[in-house]
C-alpha cells in the first residue's frame, strides 16, 4: 500500500478551524472588556447574553476540532490580525463605538469562516461534514449576534454624533431580525443552547458515527487514491479514539462496568492495531484489501454496539450528569493531545 497521504484539502480545513478557535477567544475577551466599559444596562445585558453564547461555542469548537482529527496552528496572517486587534481593543485610540464596530466585523468573519468550511466539507467527504456539523449552530448564533451588534452600534453611534439617545425602536427591529434568522433554521439554533457541555456518551457516539461514515465511503469507492485517503483517516481517528478511551474512559467505568467487560473492550482495540499493520502491506486495489477491511468493520461494529448499549447504560446508572460531562471534557483533552503527538496528517505507515 502507498505509504504517504498528502491531503491538502483536509489540512486547509484544519487550519481554518484553528483560525476560528483563535478568533473565538478574541471575541470572548472583547465581550468581557465591553462589559467592564459599558455604562448602559440594556447594552450590557445584550453583551452578557452574547458572551454566554460565545463561551459555550468555544467548547463546541473544541469538540469540532477533536472530532475533525487534525490539529493545526492558525494561519500566520490571522495570528497577526488578532494581535493587532487586541492592541487596539486594549488601548485608547478607539472609542467604545469604534471597538464594537470592529467586533461586529469579527463576528462577520466568523460567519464567513464557518460557511466556507461547510461548503469545503461538502467537496471533501461525508466524514468531514459529520465532524463539522456543530458549526452550523455556531454560525446561526453568530448571525443573530451580528443583528444585536448592529442595534448596539446604532445606539452608540447616535450618542457619539448627537449626544442624545437613539430611537429605541431600533431594538424592536433587532429582535425581529433575530427572530427571522431563528425561524429560518428551526431548532438548529437551540439544539445546544441549553447544554453547556456534551456528556461522554454524546462525544463517543459522534466518534462512532464518523468512523462508520469513513468505512462506508471507503468500501463504496473504486478509486485507489480515495481508498488510501479514507484508510489513513480511519487509522488516525480510531488510533486517537482508542488511546483516549483507554487513558480516561475505561479506567473510570471499570469499577461499575466490571473487569471482564472492560477488559474485553481493551482486548478488541488491541486487535485492531494488528489488523491495521497487516492491511498496510496490501495494495488498496487488491480485492483482499476490502475483504479484510469488511471483517475489521464487523468487529468494530460489535464493539460500538457493546459500548452504546451496555457501557452507556452503566454510565447513565452510575454517573451524574456533571460527572459524565466532566469525563467528556477529559476524553476530548486526551484525544487532542494524542492527535498532536500523531502529527496531524501523518499516515498509518509513518506512525
Amino acid at each position: 500500500m502507498v505509504a504517504t497521504l498528502d491531503d491538502t484539502k483536509r489540512n486547509a480545513i484544519a487550519v481554518k478551524l484553528a483560525d476560528i478557535k483563535l478568533l473565538q477567544q478574541l471575541i470572548i475577551d472583547n465581550e468581557e472588556q465591553f462589559l467592564r466599559e459599558s455604562s448602559d444596562g440594556e447594552i450590557a445585558d445584550s453583551i452578557r447574553r452574547m458572551l454566554d453564547d460565545d463561551r459555550k461555542n468555544q467548547g463546541i469548537l473544541d469538540t469540532v476540532v477533536v472530532q475533525y482529527g487534525i490539529q493545526k496552528e492558525p494561519d500566520s496572517t490571522v495570528q497577526h490580525v488578532v494581535q493587532t486587534v487586541r492592541q487596539f481593543m486594549q488601548g485608547n485610540e478607539l472609542s467604545f463605538f469604534e471597538k464594537v464596530f470592529q467586533h461586529e466585523l469579527l463576528k462577520h468573519q466568523q460567519v464567513m469562516n464557518g460557511l466556507t468550511i461547510h461548503k469545503a466539507a461538502q467537496r471533501v467527504g461525508a466524514d468531514v461534514m459529520a465532524a463539522i456539523g456543530p458549526l452550523n449552530t455556531i454560525n446561526f448564533e453568530n448571525r443573530a449576534h451580528q443583528e444585536q451588534l448592529k442595534g448596539i452600534l446604532e445606539i452608540l453611534g447616535v450618542r457619539e454624533l448627537t449626544g442624545q439617545d437613539a430611537d429605541q425602536g431600533i431594538w424592536a427591529r433587532v429582535q425581529d431580525a433575530i427572530a427571522a434568522i431563528s425561524g429560518a433554521v428551526g431548532s438548529a439554533v437551540t439544539q445546544t443552547s441549553d447544554k453547556q457541555d456534551m456528556n461522554i456518551q454524546d462525544v463517543l457516539r459522534m466518534d462512532h458515527n464518523k468512523v462508520n461514515i469513513l468505512f462506508t465511503e471507503l468500501l463504496q469507492s473504486d478509486d485507489p487514491q480515495k481508498i488510501q485517503e479514507y484508510f489513513g483517516q480511519i487509522f488516525k481517528d480510531l488510533s486517537a479514539h482508542a488511546a483516549a478511551e483507554e487513558e480516561v474512559v475505561y479506567p473510570r467505568v471499570r469499577p461499575f462496568y466490571g473487569d471482564a467487560n472492560t477488559q474485553e473492550l481493551y482486548d478488541e482495540q488491541a486487535r485492531w492495531g494488528l489488523v491495521f499493520e497487516q492491511l498496510r502491506a496490501i495494495s488498496p486495489s487488491a480485492p483482499e484489501f476490502k475483504d479484510r477491511l469488511r471483517q475489521l468493520w464487523d468487529e468494530i461494529g460489535d464493539h460500538i454496539r457493546q459500548e452504546e448499549s451496555t457501557m452507556f447504560a452503566a454510565i447513565r446508572n452510575n454517573m451524574s450528569s456533571a460527572e459524565s460531562e466532566e469525563l467528556a471534557t477529559q476524553f476530548k483533552a486526551a484525544k487532542g493531545r494524542i492527535q498532536e503527538r500523531m502529527g496531524g496528517m501523518r499516515t498509518a505507515a509513518n506512525v
